[in-house]
C-alpha cells in the first residue's frame, strides 16, 4: 500500500442549470450539465499513525473539521475500520464561493485519494455513495467525467461524450455568493412565478458548443443578477466579446466563456478588461480525471 498520494481536484462548471422543485426536507430537486475544467487544487494525502490532519495553502478554507476533505477523509477511515490515519495538505487554486465546485472536488479528491491509501478497499460504487452524502456537485466530480447530465439532488447522472476540448476564461468578482442565500432568493421568486419543470433533451443537443448554448441558462442568474448588479455588468461584458457560451456557473459568482480558440479569448479578457474581478485562462475537459497518483 502506498504511504502518499497525490490527486487534482477540478473545477467544475454548469453549463445550464434548473431548479425544479424544494423538498420537504429542505434540499432542491436539479436538472444540471456539468462540465469539468482543467482549472485544479491538489490535494496531498500522506498516511499517519492516527487521526486526521489538514493544512491548505492559497485561500481561508475555515475550521478544518468543516471542510469536505476532511470530512471525505473521516468516511473513508471509518469504512475502512480507522488503521491509520491522514495528513491532508491542499493548494487552492479555484476561487472559493464562486460556483467552480472547489470544496466539493477536494472532497471528491479525497475519497479516492483516502482509499488509495487503504488499497482501494471502499468499492467505486460505495464511493460515489459518500460522494452524494457529502453535497450536489461531488458525485460528479467524484466520477472524474468530463461532463455529465445530473438530476435530482446531483446524485443522479448520465456521463455524456463532450464536445472538444476548448479555451475558456472565467471571471471571478472580488466577492463571493451565499449558495443559501441565493436558493433563498430564488424560493422567494418562485413564490411570485411557476417555475419551469424538467425539459425533454435530445442526444444531439449535447453534441456541440452551439446546440449547448441553446439548451437555456441557469435558475440562479436572473435573482442573483438582481441581487448584486455588478455581477449581472460581469455577465453582460462577457457575452459581448461574443463567445460560444457565457453562463454563471453554480449560484455564482464565477461568470464562464467559452471561446473558439485563444486568440479569441485573449481578445475577450483585452475587452473585459476588468481591474477588480479576477480572471482565469482555463479550459474545457474532454477526457476524465486523472486518479491518485502514488508518491
Amino acid at each position: 500500500m502506498p504511504d502518499r498520494v497525490t490527486l487534482r481536484a477540478h473545477a467544475k462548471a454548469n453549463l445550464f442549470l434548473r431548479v425544479l422543485t424544494r423538498e420537504a426536507s429542505g434540499f432542491h430537486q436539479l436538472e444540471t450539465l456539468f462540465a469539468l475544467l482543467d482549472l485544479h487544487d491538489e490535494l496531498v494525502v500522506e498516511r499517519t499513525a492516527s487521526g486526521i490532519t489538514l493544512t491548505t495553502e492559497g485561500a481561508d478554507t475555515g475550521p478544518a473539521e468543516e471542510n469536505l476533505a476532511y470530512r471525505a477523509a473521516a468516511m473513508v477511515l471509518e469504512a475502512t475500520g480507522r488503521r491509520f490515519g491522514v495528513r491532508l495538505h491542499l493548494v487552492k487554486r479555484i476561487p472559493v464561493r464562486a460556483g467552480l465546485g472547489g470544496g466539493s472536488s477536494d472532497g471528491a479528491a479525497a475519497l479516492h485519494a483516502v482509499n488509495r491509501l487503504a488499497d482501494d478497499a471502499v468499492p467505486r460504487h460505495e464511493i460515489l455513495q459518500f460522494a452524494a452524502q457529502l453535497g450536489s456537485d461531488v458525485p460528479f466530480l467524484a466520477s472524474g467525467a468530463p461532463m455529465a447530465l445530473a438530476w435530482g439532488r446531483g446524485e443522479r447522472m448520465f456521463r455524456l461524450r463532450p464536445p472538444p476540448a476548448t479555451p475558456a476564461l472565467l471571471i471571478v468578482p472580488p466577492f463571493g455568493i451565499d449558495t443559501k442565500a441565493a436558493y433563498a432568493l430564488l424560493d422567494a421568486g418562485a413564490a411570485r412565478e411557476q417555475r419551469r419543470g424538467p425539459v425533454v433533451l435530445d442526444r444531439d443537443a449535447f453534441d456541440t458548443w452551439g446546440t449547448i448554448a441553446r439548451l437555456g441558462g441557469n435558475d440562479f442568474e436572473g435573482p442573483v443578477f438582481g441581487k448584486e448588479p455588478e455581477l449581472k455588468a460581469i455577465f453582460e461584458r462577457v457575452a459581448g466579446t461574443r463567445p460560444l457560451l457565457v453562463r454563471l456557473s453554480g449560484s455564482g459568482s464565477a461568470v464562464l466563456g467559452v471561446y473558439r480558440n485563444e486568440v479569441e479569448r485573449a481578445a475577450a479578457a483585452l475587452e473585459i478588461g476588468s481591474r477588480d474581478a479576477q480572471m482565469i485562462e482555463t479550459w474545457t475537459r474532454n477526457t476524465p480525471a486523472r486518479g491518485p497518483e502514488v508518491g
